[in-house]
């Protein structure tokens, strides 16, 4: 860059003259960035859209569309303070009888109460000569599905170290100061997780590990269903689609009652479910294209944010980002489709039917709040102000028909899916599971950030033209001065 002369013989001020000359340059520069800024921010709006759109279709639609949405079992135990049951959809509905001989316990064993030779205070750190135990040795853990682990034992070992060794044996293991006792238990219940100590006697009697009345054996659980035995090292058994929890004993001649059923409580909340996320949905996409107009608003350049407080500023983005998808032609398109695949009928055991027939219907144009006009409400819904008083339908429909309304709903959602589908495939514009062109967005960025570039340059390249004419008219004013001075000097000798 040539040297910049400023203003020393015009006494002109050359910097805010050039700058004013440029100004008219630099104002495309920063049309350029806030129409990026804007698009970068239709990008984030979009891709915060598209979420919800796909989470949508990927889970709770996606659930509509297969039997087990609506094959929902539950499990009535008659005494469920001594068993409760889980039912899948594959469990067996009919009433079964449960005998409950044994509940699984986890080995534990309490040690005796631990006292120092020589008076002083127990504590994690405490030697095993402090207890009495001189020489070295080991004992062996054995564990009761036959592994075993042997743990070596010196007159220097503290308690610590044996709670140590104990636990990386796979026990738990504490000790109670406060007690002088060690606690030792099973990792899990069971007999295969049960264990007992052999070995050297003197250190586990040191240790008050050797006293086998403070022990408890773990123990498996053992209930009869059905006339059959089971056994299980845990507490839960799982059995032909049901998971049964068993927590007490039975008598010696009680039974208790498992009645399994279709949960039709478990369907109808599926479904309602169901459109609470469609709902949410489309009121959302309502709401972004319905959007009052941010006609007049443009994103901030620094000098302008220089001048407003940070709530002003806040106030003024959110005036444009509640915008950015106003009266946007892919919201309306996928909105669109949406709406129309629920207005379909389906034919159900030879009849036309629609969501109507379940009692399932929009509010209507003038009855619907603001961006609440293509949301669905059903008839019954007690969570529904909107039509918590009108006959539910759905129930009903659920109880005398499950199987027609599994038939039904699992072709509105399949149609559903297929119309989001061929809304997020794959383009030359758009990637996979998008609805909205996020190819031709970044193009479209990647281009702004080009032009900034290529006009920044342009802009220093006018100031840099404008510096030179300026220097050039600063270098002639001083060779003219120097001129006229030396014709002074010359008329003045005279």
């Amino acid at each position: 860059m040539a040297v910049r002369i400023s203003g020393m013989n015009s006494g002109l001020d050359t910097d805010s003259i050039v700058q004013d000359l440029v100004k008219a340059y630099s104002t495309k520069t920063d049309t350029y960035k806030k129409e990026q800024t804007t698009l970068q921010w239709k990008q984030d709006a979009w891709k915060a859209l598209n979420t919800k759109i796909y989470s949508f279709y990927s889970s709770s639609l996606s659930n509509m569309r297969f039997s087990s949405n609506y094959n929902a079992k539950k499990t009535t135990v008659s005494d469920e303070t001594k068993a409760s049951v889980i039912a899948s959809d594959g469990a067996v509905s009919g009433i079964q009888t449960l005998k409950i001989t044994d509940l699984a316990k986890a080995g534990y064993l309490t040690g005796d109460k631990l006292t120092t030779n020589d008076g002083s205070k127990l504590s994690s750190a405490t030697k095993m000569s402090q207890l009495g135990y001189t020489g070295s040795g080991s004992f062996t853990v054995t564990k009761g599905d036959g592994t075993t682990t042997s743990l070596s034992i010196s007159e220097n070992t503290t308690i610590d170290q044996l709670t140590a060794g104990l636990t990386k044996a796979g026990l738990n293991a504490n000790f109670d100061s406060s007690n002088g006792r060690i606690y030792v238990s099973a990792k899990t219940t069971g007999t295969a997780a049960d264990f007992s100590f052999s070995g050297d006697t003197a250190a586990l009697d040191a240790l008050g590990l050797n006293n086998v009345n403070n022990k408890v054996a773990g123990s498996n659980a053992k209930i009869t269903l059905n006339g059959v035995d089971y056994e299980s090292n845990s507490n839960a058994f799982t059995i032909n689609g049901m998971t049964i929890t068993v927590k007490g004993k039975t008598g010696t001649d009680e039974e208790l009652s498992l009645s399994t059923d279709t949960d039709y409580d478990k369907i109808y909340d599926n479904i309602r479910n169901f459109f609470k996320e469609y709902n949410t949905l489309v009121n959302e996409m309502d709401s972004m294209y319905n959007a009052a107009s941010s006609k007049g608003y443009d994103p901030l350049t620094d000098d302008e944010k220089s001048s407003m407080t940070d709530s002003q500023i806040e106030a003024w983005e959110k005036k444009i980002k509640d915008a950015l998808l106003r009266r946007d032609d892919t919201v309306e398109s996928v909105t669109s489709s949406m709406r129309m695949a629920m207005l379909q009928t389906y034919t159900v055991g030879g009849k036309t039917m629609s969501l109507s027939n379940f009692g399932i219907n929009t509010m209507g144009y003038f009855n619907a709040a603001d961006n609440e006009k293509n949301a669905y409400h059903i008839d019954g819904d007690a969570n529904d102000s909107n039509t918590a008083g009108n006959q539910d339908k759905l129930k009903a429909a659920i109880a005398s028909n499950p199987t027609g309304v599994q038939d039904f709903f699992t072709q509105l959602s399949n149609n559903l899916y297929d119309t989001l589908s061929r809304k997020m495939r794959h383009t030359e514009l758009s990637s996979a599971f998008t609805v909205y062109d996020d190819i031709r967005m970044k193009e479209e960025y990647d281009d702004y950030t080009t032009k900034i570039s290529d006009w920044e340059k342009h802009v220093a390249d006018i100031e840099e033209k404008y510096y030179k004419q300026f220097t050039a008219m600063e270098k002639a004013m001083a060779t003219l001065n120097s001129s006229q001075s030396a014709l002074s000097g010359l008329l003045g000798s005279k």
